[in-house]
């Protein structure tokens, strides 16, 4: 049953339009939904069919508002009057009691996180520029949401104090040769500490390490002497390995004398073949003795 004021004349036109007026600027929540009860069921005199009218636009766009799109990758945590529902929502359509229920939106997809370069001084005292990409995710969103304010910024601060400290323990040699080691230990200690978020890291990755100018020659200048030595020891064994050889050869023509004639016999062949040099050979002296005994019989 509704209650009815008798309002006369133009009294009765100007408080339909300020009513009108007031309940069009209302907000469309509980206060606007209430607005339109008191109008349709205090004032139907004045205005009847336009509030009720008025009143279904009202529902209908409430009903709207209520209506929520999640994507494959989203999911949408829910607050209730300011508690967080147990279950979240999500994906497709999805409902809820709008102005009473508060949605956050969180992606389930891998995030880039590019480390910006940090100062870092190794343990043998060397200043280096070092930076890293971290490839994490969302595993659990609620704790994303309830036990961080921004996961993503508090999984970057965790990355570049954990990047600085992890390579301050580690050798200049290490950090250049062993970036294995070095990313697998990043990545163990970036998710250990940021599972209570809800974040479940992935990988972590050095990408560059830029040396100041003096260490990139004093690092030049030890390849050079290390590829030195390298070349002075094949040298060295290349040596010892002819010689042993050489060893062997003088071994075996020794058995058999007529072996180093025929091997004198090649040289000569050898000699021989280029033109353009004088070839001098030593006669053995066992040819020419029958020679000097005739001579001096004579």
């Amino acid at each position: 049953m509704g209650v009815y004021f008798l309002v006369p004349g133009e009294d009765a036109r100007e408080l339909k339009e300020s009513v009108t007026a007031k309940f069009i600027s209302w907000p469309t929540s509980v206060g606007g939904v209430f607005a339109a009860f008191c109008f349709l069921t205090l004032v139907p005199a004045v205005g009847d069919t336009i509030g009720r009218l008025l009143a279904a636009a009202i529902l209908g766009v409430s009903l709207l508002t209520s209506l929520r799109i999640l994507l494959e990758y989203e999911r949408g945590v829910v607050f209730r009057l300011g508690r967080l529902l147990p279950t979240p929502i999500g994906p497709g359509l999805s409902f809820i009691l709008f102005p009473f229920d508060r949605m956050v939106r969180i992606s389930l997809r891998t995030i880039t996180l590019d480390v910006p370069p940090q100062d870092v001084i190794t343990k043998d005292n060397v200043s280096v520029k070092v930076n890293a990409v971290v490839y994490f995710r969302v595993v659990d969103q609620q704790k994303a949401i309830i036990e961080v304010e921004d996961y993503i910024y508090a999984t970057s601060m965790m990355s570049q104090t954990t990047l600085r400290s992890v390579l301050g323990q580690s050798n200049l040699d290490d950090l250049l040769s062993k970036r294995d080691e070095i990313n697998s230990e990043l990545q163990r200690i970036i998710d250990t500490q940021t599972e209570p978020w809800g974040i479940k890291v992935s990988a972590v990755e050095v990408k560059n390490v830029d040396l100041p100018q003096e260490m990139q020659r004093a690092i030049a200048k030890q390849a050079e002497a290390e590829r030195e030595r390298r070349s002075k020891v094949i040298h060295a064994e290349g040596e010892f390995q002819a010689a042993q050889r050489l060893y062997e050869a003088a071994n075996v023509m020794s058995q058999n004398p007529i072996s180093l004639q025929l091997r004198y016999l090649q040289t000569l062949v050898e000699v021989a073949g280029d033109r353009s040099s004088t070839t001098i050979f030593p006669i053995p002296i066992d040819i020419i003795t029958p020679l000097l005994k005739s001579l001096e019989k004579k």
